[in-house]
């Protein structure tokens, strides 16, 4: 049973007699939150379309947390801010603190629809009655228990959740090897190291990893728990173990890829196995979805309690919770891409990039605009599909999302630092 917050340092800081999470439940917090049931739904059909270098490609994710464990631990030793909302408001005003409110806000409204849409598909088919009420209900039992106890349940559940993850993907992988006509060597020599088949998307992951990170709260909140030394070990060996886990979970589509398959990888695959095993994948979609949503949740209430300061008790807080919930559902009903939640959103907020990157500069306010601002143009670019063909220098899959972050970053990056050499 999760446990039940009595005060606000519970349910928004997950602090508990004055003690700080360790760096062991810090670490498997931060990778299970993380490992979205999105994820490795992606990370599956991506071996199945590249082999193990779309588990590769996608891992690359994960640099996420090897860079903001360490742009975080300078936040807080060097320049002494308690919060990324304090340092924005510190260096950059109200402004741009409340500009950054809104792009964390839309990420965690995608975070809801985005994971629990992949939960629906395990139960019936996009738009019938079991896809709409496995959504519901799924959506209903996370946050009755994330209402409990904020912070503090979410950081619970996934220490239970991640160790029931390692469980059942060993039961997986174990089957593939053991029953499936595949080896070890076979996977490994799978797929193909070329931008066409695979590399784009690996270096667009790599590129975004230095803004995507202080986007989510989900993982941003957790920063700020624990000591800057732990905090930093913990961020950087769930930066290693996270990515292992994703190309784990990717054998999956390769071993369909090798199969023939067609369609989702771990569904398919499940059902090749027989009825045990397609029951241990939905287990372990089911896990992964609960604990990002929790942590979600949690996160959303935060924001509005602690670093908007808009009701710092829990009524306010369980209020929110409730309310993210609600409209966070509502794309379910409208048929919304679930890749789009990562890819599009990623490519938004790159310019965080000299924001965090450069964060000791001291440039005007401006900077802080005409990076975010134009980051957002480059977005809306790669969603409306309008980038220019000829500014595309690789071919294949994902070329565009790759070209689209390579200009926007370095147009960012110069938009940043232009005011500081005029003011000079």
């Amino acid at each position: 049973m999760s446990p039940l917050a009595k005060n606000a340092d519970q349910f928004f800081k997950a602090n508990h007699k004055k003690k700080a999470p360790s760096a062991l439940w810090l670490t498997g917090s931060l990778i299970i939150s993380w490992i979205f049931a999105k994820s490795i739904t992606n990370a599956a059909n991506l071996g199945l379309d590249f082999g193990i270098v779309g588990g590769v490609a996608y891992a690359g994710y994960y640099l996420s947390f090897a860079v903001a464990g360490v742009l975080i631990y300078q936040l807080r030793v060097k320049g002494g801010f308690s919060s990324i909302h304090h340092f924005l408001t510190t260096r950059f005003g109200k402004g741009a603190m409340a500009l950054f409110s809104i792009l964390i806000a839309i990420r965690l409204f995608n975070e809801v629809w985005s994971n629990t849409m992949v939960i629906g598909n395990y139960f019936g088919d996009s738009g019938t009655a079991a896809y709409y009420w496995a959504i519901l209900v799924f959506t209903s039992l996370t946050l009755a228990y994330a209402i409990k106890g904020g912070l503090s349940s979410s950081i619970f559940t996934d220490v239970i959740q991640m160790v029931l993850f390692s469980v059942l993907l060993i039961i997986i992988l174990g089957a593939v090897f053991t029953k499936g006509d595949i080896s070890v060597t076979e996977v490994a020599l799978s797929g193909s190291w070329t931008f066409e088949l695979g590399l784009n998307l690996f270096f667009a992951a790599i590129i975004q990893s230095f803004s995507y990170p202080f986007h989510d709260p989900v993982l941003t909140d957790r920063a700020f728990l624990s000591s800057p030394r732990v905090t930093r070990r913990s961020f950087l060996w769930a930066s290693v173990l996270g990515a292992i886990c994703i190309i784990l979970f990717s054998v999956i589509g390769v071993y369909a890829q090798s199969e023939g398959m067609k369609g989702q990888a771990a569904v398919e695959v499940g059902k090749a196995f027989g009825v045990v095993i397609l029951l241990v994948i939905n287990f372990i979609m089911i896990t992964s979805a609960a604990s990002t949503l929790d942590s979600t949740f949690s996160s959303f209430s935060k924001l509005l309690a602690v670093d908007l300061k808009l009701g710092n008790n829990l009524t306010f807080g369980r209020l929110s919770m409730a309310i993210i919930a609600i409209l966070g559902t509502i794309p379910v009903f409208l048929n919304a891409e679930i890749l789009s939640a990562t890819t599009i959103s990623g490519t938004m907020v790159i310019g965080l990039t000299p924001v965090f990157l450069f964060w000791n500069l001291k440039v005007p306010k401006i900077s802080f605009y005409l990076s975010v601002i134009s980051g957002l143009v480059f977005g809306f670019l790669l969603l409306f599909n309008t980038f220019p063909e000829a500014l595309i220098l690789t071919k294949g899959r994902y070329a565009d999302l790759l070209w689209v972050n390579v200009w926007g970053i370095a147009t960012c990056i110069i938009l940043y630092i232009a005011p500081l050499w005029i003011k000079r």
